[in-house]
């Protein structure tokens, strides 16, 4: 298990994907089997129904936050990861504020992570949206 020192040093020498950094999502905390991000609400880039953001935002940011957390705790000799499964109950929706997720391991295996994360609206407290979603281990190829 990597110590604290060692997930923060992980942080600042990954380069997060472009769609993680075109969404504007800060990540908050990052550690064993957890990542938490938030993401400032952008109007209008991020407008669904009129007065509420789009359900996309809050799926990507719940997306995003598993995906970094996954990825700071690959086993040994794994290359990457990609998601193979994902499911979002939509409880509530935003306009305004901020986003906040929080995602931790249900499972980490050898080939497969299970993760599950609530977003919240920092403001309201208000629970927004539950997720779940599966990431299948990647490994080189063998010859």
């Amino acid at each position: 298990m990597k110590t604290e020192a060692q997930f923060r040093a992980h942080l600042e020498t990954v380069s997060l994907p472009p769609f993680f950094q075109f969404m504007g999502v800060v990540i908050t905390e990052f550690g064993n089997g957890v990542c938490r991000g938030e993401l400032p609400i952008r109007r209008p880039d991020f407008d669904g129904p009129p007065g509420f953001i789009h359900a996309g935002v809050i799926v990507s940011l719940a997306d995003s936050c598993a995906g970094a957390g996954c990825e700071a705790n690959l086993p040994d000799g794994a290359t990457g990861f990609t998601t193979i499964e994902l499911k979002t109950n939509l409880l509530s929706s935003a306009g305004e504020g901020t986003l906040v997720c929080a995602a931790t391991a249900s499972h980490m295996g050898r080939t497969t992570q299970v993760w599950d994360a609530e977003v919240t609206h920092k403001e309201s407290g208000r629970t927004l949206a539950l997720f779940r979603c599966t990431q299948m281990i990647l490994y080189p190829k063998v010859p």
